[in-house]
């Protein structure tokens, strides 16, 4: 059995901007008072990014409207983000873990997850090790980390969650009716307001009156992403911990919006741009992509992503485009999107021979598309990017920043 961690630092913003103003000679610990990272209100960027815990003793929420968070505390402490400060203190978090377990996987910028297996070895238990990890942690860097410990991923990421800071928690698939069912619905993952306000409608208050709720209703109010929500209320999950990121063998783009966007054919036209990137830097490298990924940034910045394998390796911008919007779909809660990428990974030579699937559903990229293609890329490369457009595309601002 795989026993797999979940690493997340508490309130990661708001403790390493506490601790460089510590360094920097400040006497208050921005942790131990009502504080919050807040973000640029003349950029649009006007919202609590990460809160202390007496702040969140107030009710202060992150995600919400700095304004909001005064009203809440008026004599709350704010702080600038430093996203450069903030890069380097995960860079050195992550280059830690690794040297006492190789097989990591980085989900985000404070948090990854880790397999056990490797190092069972040299611990007791995994609570032990999991206690040693956290208490190295806090001794190295001087901030804390909640551990999550599991057989499946989406628990252990659950598990992270329970009561913080700098606490070991176990959530394996046998212990959800007992520690995961009763807790409400909406602290479930990936279960936004907006599903939580649906789930409610239908009756729904917590994950175990969920995780046996028919799934079959649950697809017909919230479409496959229901299907996903039953499946997590119920501990299934068979993901594997990936010590190599997709995108370190892959190729994939993302874009930052300028505005949020709330509507589903925006945010195609930005899929579409994306996969006509993607799809052009594959046959530019000469390669295939077997598998797509969708990956969503909300306003509230949390990030979640969803991955297809394809049973046949393609570079078609067509054939990545759907895909794409198929994952959008299963993914996205209605929440405002602030970031959207696509990326594609399981990459092959496209002179490696491919074996068919005579029960493939997706139809093979026809030889004028394939020609279509590279007819494109090649006015692109000679005329520049904006020389040709697709029709659906040409009443489309600029209202993209491309990474």
């Amino acid at each position: 059995m795989q026993i797999i961690f979940h690493i997340d630092v508490n309130s990661a913003f708001l403790s390493w901007s506490a601790l460089a103003a510590l360094q920097a000679g400040s006497g208050t610990d921005l942790r131990r008072i009502p504080s919050i990272v807040g973000g640029d209100m003349a950029k649009r960027h006007g919202v609590v990014l990460a809160k202390s815990i007496p702040a969140k003793q107030y009710g202060i929420t992150t995600g919400e409207p700095v304004v909001n968070a005064f009203r809440k505390c008026p004599h709350l402490v704010m702080v600038p983000p430093d996203h450069t400060l903030y890069q380097q203190k995960s860079r050195a978090l992550m280059e830690y873990l690794f040297h006492i377990c190789p097989d990591i996987e980085q989900v985000s910028i404070d948090e990854c997850y880790m397999d056990y297996t490797p190092i069972s070895g040299k611990y007791a238990s995994p609570e032990a090790a999991a206690a040693f990890l956290k208490d190295s942690v806090r001794e190295t860097f001087g901030f804390t980390v909640n551990v999550g410990i599991s057989d499946r991923k989406v628990l252990a990421k659950m598990a992270s969650d329970f009561r913080k800071p700098d606490l070991v928690h176990t959530l394996y698939s046998w212990e959800i009716r007992e520690k995961l069912w009763p807790l409400p619905a909406s602290s479930l993952y990936m279960c936004g307001r907006s599903s939580a306000e649906v789930l409610r409608k239908l009756g729904i208050g917590t994950i175990g009156e969920l995780a046996q709720a028919d799934p079959g209703i649950l697809e017909a109010h919230l479409k496959s992403h229901g299907r996903i929500l039953w499946q997590y209320a119920n501990g299934q999950d068979d993901s594997q911990v990936l010590p190599e990121p997709a995108k370190a063998k892959g190729i994939g783009n993302s874009i930052t919006l300028r505005r949020d966007v709330t509507d589903r054919a925006e945010a195609q036209k930005a899929l579409l741009h994306l996969a006509e990137s993607v799809g052009e830097r594959l046959r530019a490298s000469h390669q295939l992509a077997g598998l797509v990924c969708t990956e969503i940034k909300y306003n509230t910045f949390r990030s979640v992503s969803h991955q297809m394998s394809l049973d046949t390796p393609t570079s078609s911008t067509d054939v990545i485009y759907h895909c794409a919007c198929t994952l959008f779909d299963e993914l996205w809660n209605r929440t405002p999107i602030r970031l959207l990428g696509v990326r594609t990974a399981k990459l092959s030579e496209e002179n490696e021979p491919v074996q068919l699937n005579l029960f493939d559903y997706q139809a093979p990229v026809s030889e004028k598309q394939q020609k279509l293609d590279a007819a494109l890329d090649q006015i692109r490369r000679r005329f520049g990017k904006d020389a040709i457009k697709r029709g659906s595309l040409l009443d489309s601002r600029d209202d993209y920043q491309k990474h």
